[in-house]
């Protein structure tokens, strides 16, 4: 089999089967299959192997940039940019303030940066496991606005290999409408490091959502959420949301700060709320089927 793998990889040195990208990738999953093969059997020198597995590694991953549009990559590099960021700003643990301690433990950090402004850090831990936690925040990212009264709506314009989408949100009013309709676009992008699970994002711009008559567009810095179990107990998730937003518009900055630290103690008990609700039951057993008319 390896033989012919080598000779699928020759023939795409031919310039009329270079641009097939469907048969490189092909090629490249050979070698990958047939060499751990080999590896598992003990043929042939091991380090040779490992050698070739990272060349055809390597490979495999310039063949997945190549499935993207330069656009698209764009928005990867800024998710990637904006991720690399956000831990930048959560690994410095100097000039952080104290804005907020609940009697649960949630507290609300706050510090000005030169090139970004004041960015706000929650942390707190919620009695869920780390799978659930992700789940509500990626996977059903969208029903956001069913359980989070700060937010209307969240919608994916786009979604961009397994990592990155695009999205839209608009925000609900404050009580008393003191921050009037604002919406967001953003790109997002959702990184696993072992246990730890990072989602960040910073504002974007997307010709399916430009800007909407009465809604100021306003901008999100970097951003970012930090999920890890709790040492000890894995049935339980410690969560560090990184907050930086420009509201835009005419707001003094004593009340954007008010709204922003607040808006997260909100954002944590809403969540933990959600996360307490049971699933929802499954349909019985044949109750979707047709009734068979005789």
């Amino acid at each position: 089999m390896l033989p012919a793998t080598f000779k699928l990889c020759a023939a795409i040195s031919y310039q009329n089967l270079r641009n097939m990208t469907g048969l490189r990738r092909q090629a490249a999953v050979a070698i990958s299959q047939e060499l751990s093969k080999l590896a598992c059997r003990g043929a042939g020198p091991s380090a040779w192997v490992s050698q070739v597995r990272r060349r055809s590694s390597l490979l495999s991953s310039r063949l997945e940039e190549q499935l993207f549009s330069e656009v698209e990559m764009s928005y990867i590099r800024q998710g990637e940019e904006a991720l690399q960021k956000s831990l930048s700003i959560l690994g410095d643990q100097d000039g952080w303030k104290t804005e907020t301690v609940l009697g649960n433990g949630d507290r609300v950090l706050s510090k000005v940066l030169p090139d970004v402004g004041k960015v706000f850090r929650l942390e707190v831990v919620v009695e869920q496991p780390l799978a659930a936690v992700y789940g509500e925040l990626v996977d059903n990212m969208e029903q956001m606005g069913d359980w989070n009264p700060s937010v209307q709506q969240v919608k994916i314009l786009q979604k961009i290999g397994k990592d990155t989408v695009i999205t839209h949100e608009k925000a609900a009013a404050t009580p008393g409408n003191v921050v009037g309709p604002r919406d967001f676009v953003s790109v997002r992008c959702s990184k696993r490091r072992g246990s730890t699970c990072v989602l960040a994002g910073v504002a974007t711009t997307h010709g399916a959502m430009p800007e909407q008559e009465g809604v100021v567009r306003a901008e999100n810095g970097p951003t970012c959420m930090l999920l890890r179990p709790l040492p000890g107990s894995p049935s339980h998730t410690r969560l560090t949301w990184l907050l930086s937003i420009d509201l835009k518009g005419w707001l003094p900055k004593t009340v954007v700060n008010q709204v922003l630290a607040q808006t997260q103690v909100d954002f944590a008990n809403h969540l933990r709320q959600r996360l307490a609700q049971p699933p929802p039951a499954a349909p019985p057993e044949g109750c979707n089927r047709q009734k068979h008319v005789n």
